[in-house]
């Protein structure tokens, strides 16, 4: 390919001015639902607290600094929800927790895996380090849950390679889900002495960042979260548009991690969003020079608030 050669205006290239000017333009926020049809979704997120937990632990791996465990227990529809927790060793019992939520199409092995997509390894190994206990979960469909769609790919466009029998779960279903299967999982993080339950954070990645929105919104044990490049309005989200729960949220400690060159939304509409509906004392929006990938440089961040807040 040519080399691009850019024309410079004093220390200040063409592309650069463009992108200022794009940062300068006037937007509007993304639109939102009123705040009584908020509240009128949150039953969405409520459920049945008498169904047996049936939590139990399946394997442990005992290392030299944490111990990891595989749990699993009954989710709020009757499906067995696999999951793992980490905890540090040498940290001061009960450790403060983070759930780490994946992304779309991803599994709870994304943050046991280093230089991937989500830079989940390092994310999780800089918790760890600091004290931090940690718990990610499979989403409905996704991971070792994919029994629930017949072990067919999650992705709603059609895969030519796959049979017919696809989409079986919407978006929505799957997110109200995900939040559900949190929630229950706090109910089974209270009888574990290791943990304080005072002090629980989430922390996700693109669809993984709708549902840390979704829980700070919807579930009182959730003290802080941190919000990776989360796809904020889309038609195909129906009654899951994250931009919608900024109601519940307003006020609440988030930050929010965003790409400049992320086709999932654009820097002024979002940061109209931001101002208008997520700004607070005790918020913060930090953007990167990247797109829908952060690489690991939000590590950095993503912990200094954790450990601010947390």
């Amino acid at each position: 390919m040519p080399t691009q050669r850019l024309l410079r205006v004093g220390h200040l290239s063409i592309l650069g001015l463009c992108s200022l000017v794009a940062w300068a333009q006037p937007a509007s926020p993304y639109p939102r639902i009123s705040e009584e049809a908020y509240k009128a979704r949150l039953p969405f997120f409520d459920y049945n607290k008498e169904i047996p937990l049936e939590a139990r632990i399946v394997r442990d791996w005992d290392g030299e600094d944490t111990l990891r465990q595989k749990i699993v227990f009954r989710g709020a529809q009757g499906f067995l929800v696999p999951g793992y927790i980490e905890l540090p060793k040498n940290a001061p019992k009960p450790c403060a927790l983070v759930l780490l939520i994946h992304g779309w199409s991803g599994g709870k092995e994304n943050w046991w895996e280093d230089d991937n997509y989500i830079s989940g390894g390092e994310m999780r190994k800089a918790l760890l380090e600091n004290g931090y206990a940690v718990l990610a979960l499979d989403a409905p469909a996704h991971g070792e849950r994919s029994n629930e769609i017949d072990y067919l790919h999650v992705n709603t466009y059609k895969d030519s390679s796959a049979p017919d029998k696809v989409n079986l779960f919407t978006f929505t279903e799957i997110a109200v889900q995900t939040v559900k299967d949190y929630r229950r999982a706090l109910d089974y993080l209270a009888v574990r002495p290791e943990i304080d339950m005072r002090r629980i954070g989430a922390l996700g990645y693109s669809m993984g960042g709708m549902d840390s929105i979704y829980l700070l919104a919807t579930e009182p044990r959730i003290k802080m979260a941190v919000t990776c490049v989360p796809p904020m309005r889309s038609l195909d989200y129906g009654p899951a548009a994250p931009v919608d729960y900024s109601w519940g949220v307003k006020g609440k400690t988030i930050l929010m991690l965003m790409g400049e060159k992320d086709g999932f939304y654009t820097v002024p509409e979002m940061n109209a969003t931001y101002s208008a509906y997520f700004e607070s004392p005790n918020s913060k929006l930090i953007w990167y020079n990247q797109d829908h990938k952060l690489t690991k440089i939000y590590v950095k961040d993503a912990l200094a608030w954790v450990k601010e807040k947390l």
